[in-house]
């Protein structure tokens, strides 16, 4: 295990221009995964990591070393504690930072199956919160257009839990020109139009759309929907989080198809 305890290392500088840039991430097609449950989820789905970062915390928490053990990593760095706050995006780092190959999956001009589209969601704490429920309903793509909130960034990772691994996160999709190329059934959500979600049929090959936070979606691409759909709300809230929103109409399509 190699230990690093001076900022000027070069492979430290190198670490921290990965955590503190977007643009140095995307150029080098690397993502940081912060915490022990990340890490574990990509050993699971992936496999080792290109490379493991700890503080001392880590090296000796009994869960981290037997994560390591199994991966076979033994060449590991090790960080002071000062150093590795610096790389670390929680308020309380769990000791434990891997550096993986962000998934390059390319835009396909046509999509089989059931999937969701995100259109210009700019949260990352929603694209998260999508992405964990989309991969709990048993949904294998997620498409988000090019104006969305980068998938791969700390923050959507933290959000997702995980769920990134177990899913095709495609980014960068035109939707408008996917959508006139997919054979299946096209549902946009809105507020207080179509059907309501309990009443429509999510079953079968479904793409499932959602919209920016504040404009919904698109005229555009809501035309090309062949169903709009809302969630009743007898309250007197006027709308739910988009990933609210998600959740439901995910977990609405569980259930009928547990029906079936």
């Amino acid at each position: 295990m190699k230990i690093i305890t001076s900022a000027d290392n070069p492979r430290f500088r190198a670490l921290l221009k990965l955590a503190q840039s977007s643009r140095e991430r995307r150029d080098a097609g690397l993502s940081l995964l912060d915490g022990i449950h990340l890490v574990a989820a990509y050993a699971e789905h992936i496999g080792a990591p290109d490379e493991i970062v700890l503080n001392r915390g880590g090296a000796e928490n009994a869960e981290v070393v037997e994560l390591l053990a199994r991966l076979k990593v033994d060449n590991a760095l090790l960080l002071s504690d000062a150093l590795f706050r610096q790389l670390s995006s929680v308020a309380t780092p769990t000791g434990i930072i891997a550096v993986v190959p962000t998934p390059r999956v390319a835009a396909p001009q046509t999509l089989q199956g059931a999937s969701v589209w995100l259109e210009d969601i700019q949260d990352p704490g929603n694209v998260g919160s999508i992405l964990r429920s989309a991969a709990a309903a048993g949904m294998a793509t997620v498409c988000l257009s090019r104006h969305s909130v980068h998938a791969w960034s700390p923050r959507v990772l933290r959000a997702g839990m995980g769920a990134h691994f177990a899913l095709r996160v495609i980014e960068g999709v035109d939707l408008q020109k996917l959508a006139q190329g997919y054979a299946g059934r096209i549902i946009a959500t809105g507020t207080g139009q179509g059907k309501t979600v309990f009443d429509a049929d999510l079953r079968g090959d479904v793409a499932l759309l959602f919209g920016n936070e504040g404009a919904g979606l698109s005229p555009a691409l809501a035309a090309l929907a062949h169903q709009t759909v809302h969630i009743p709300m007898p309250g007197r809230a006027e709308s739910l989080n988009v990933g609210a929103a998600a959740a439901v109409c995910l977990f609405e399509r569980v259930r009928q198809l547990q029906l079936q």
